[in-house]
């Protein structure tokens, strides 16, 4: 398992309980539907993707090469938003999923 980033980290010691809560409702919320584990990173990765989020994207490529996705699978993912977010957001995504991807020697 990767390290956590400190940021993450220090909220989970300053605020235990908090992070319980958000942990528990990510597992529910996986938990409340019929998508597989693969299928549900993915989905979480295009919305971090959508939201310019860095370390979320990083997160949730990790999570999905855990669950199983293969790198094409992850780009398409990707690449899919282009006509929703547009192409400099997909093309910032997709450095993000490559930092993972090369650090993991998938590339």
């Amino acid at each position: 398992m990767p390290k956590l980033p400190n940021q993450y980290t220090g909220i989970q010691k300053r605020y235990k309980n908090f992070m319980k809560a958000v942990e528990n409702l990510g597992k529910s919320a996986k938990a409340a539907g019929p998508l597989n584990k693969k299928t549900s990173e993915l989905v979480q990765l295009a919305a971090a993707a959508a939201i310019h989020s860095e370390g979320s994207v990083h997160s949730h490529t990790r999570r999905a090469v855990a669950a199983g996705a293969k790198p094409e699978e992850i780009r398409h993912a990707v690449i899919l938003l282009t006509s929703t977010i547009g192409f400099p957001s997909v093309s910032a995504a997709l450095s993000w999923v490559d930092d993972v991807l090369e650090k993991k020697r998938l590339i």
